[in-house]
């Protein structure tokens, strides 16, 4: 999958284990899901996922990894890929606005999306059939890429990776039906009948639209004009998500909270987020009781390396390199809360075991039961 900033690849093991310690999870929303990983992870688990997402690179995804059953597409899917793999260079758009008016990919390899992604639009594929080609072609570009895995910026010297050849891969497809949505949150929350909701929001005041202009361009396909040294799409300027907003987000998540159609909430969010632990817990507390898990992360790799200017120099220092991913339980029954934080604390000892860091359980995170109606 993509490098994706906010990514919850580490969790999602523990996020599956989580949800199927409810009583009953067999229908799962996944309310902002982004790359698809935890849809994607739970959906492999055996459940039916309902994956929502505005952007139209990220309902893509979705359509790809939650709503395409393997059982039905994959055959095609692999001779599709093969074909695509095939079309020869031929560099239009995408070569001129993201590989020499800004340099996010080599010409050669701007010239092979160029002529697929026309390809695939010429072909006029059935919806499932035309995210597995979408998601093929954006991952194979994110292997080639030259970013820190934000589309803020690109690198000032080429990353090692943007000389090799792109590739394009048949994505790793699961069995089995899903749903794929672009709704707002609320309008999704509101129409989904599910056991689950695990909602992911964004945290601060960085825009997904902004930090991934390019896939929104790929998948769109509409070339659009664009600003600034990162050539972002002009939409890029005005879009904003109330969840963005630390003066409206708290608004917006009581609004999620009160049109969600299920008393059963597994909710991931960040230290670094304009919401912090107690306000988190204070807003869920009105569907019932709260359980926290707190679990220490490296910080993404752009925030590692720390801030520079057009010219490549740092002008800023990095102020920490570890942050924490919060895991909020919720649910009407405490009993049902105190299983699922044993749930998710056992996973995560155990994936620490197995990965003989050598940390304790505490050392690892830290766990929170509290009655918050």
């Amino acid at each position: 999958m993509i490098k994706y900033i906010g990514s919850k690849r580490l969790l999602v093991p523990h996020i599956v284990r989580g949800v199927a310690a409810f009583p009953e999870s067999r229908r799962v929303l996944d309310l902002f899901s982004g790359t698809s990983r935890v849809a994607r992870g739970l959906k492999a688990s055996g459940r039916f996922v309902i994956a929502n997402d505005h952007l139209a690179y990220a309902t893509t995804l979705a359509r790809c990894y939650v709503q395409a059953d393997a059982n039905r597409w994959l055959d095609e899917a692999r001779q599709l890929v093969a074909a695509l793999g095939e079309v020869s260079p031929s560099p239009g758009y995408f070569t001129k606005a993201f590989c020499e008016d800004a340099r996010y990919f080599q010409p050669k390899n701007g010239a092979r999306i160029d002529a697929i992604r026309e390809e695939i639009a010429r072909r006029a594929l059935p919806p499932e059939l035309e995210a597995i080609a979408l998601v093929s072609l954006m991952e194979a570009a994110d292997r080639v890429d030259s970013t820190t895995g934000v589309q803020m910026a690109y690198l000032k010297k080429w990353a090692a990776r943007a000389f090799n050849d792109l590739e394009l891969r048949v994505p790793e497809i699961v069995p089995g039906p899903g749903v794929a949505l672009q709704l707002d949150a609320v309008e999704a929350a509101s129409q989904a009948e599910v056991d689950v909701a695990y909602i992911d929001p964004p945290y601060n005041q960085h825009s997904y639209m902004g930090n991934y202009h390019v896939w929104e361009t790929l998948v769109r396909w509409d070339q659009p004009k664009t600003y600034g040294v990162a050539n972002k799409r002009v939409q890029c300027k005005d879009y904003k998500s109330d969840f963005n907003s630390k003066r409206r987000i708290g608004q917006s998540l009581r609004a999620v909270l009160e049109a969600v159609r299920c008393s059963n909430l597994l909710v991931s969010f960040n230290n670094e987020g304009h919401v912090d632990r107690e306000e988190m817990v204070g807003l869920l507390s009105d569907k019932g009781h709260v359980g926290v898990v707190s679990v220490d992360f490296k910080r993404y790799v752009g925030a590692q390396i720390g801030i520079h200017n057009p010219l490549g120099e740092k002008v800023g220092r990095v102020s920490h390199l570890r942050n924490k991913e919060y895991l909020f339980v919720v649910s009407e029954r405490r009993g049902t809360v105190d299983a699922v934080v044993g749930a998710i604390e056992s996973s995560i000892a155990s994936a620490a075991l197995a990965s003989r860091s050598g940390r304790s359980k505490r050392e690892l995170h830290d766990s929170e039961r509290r009655v918050e109606r």
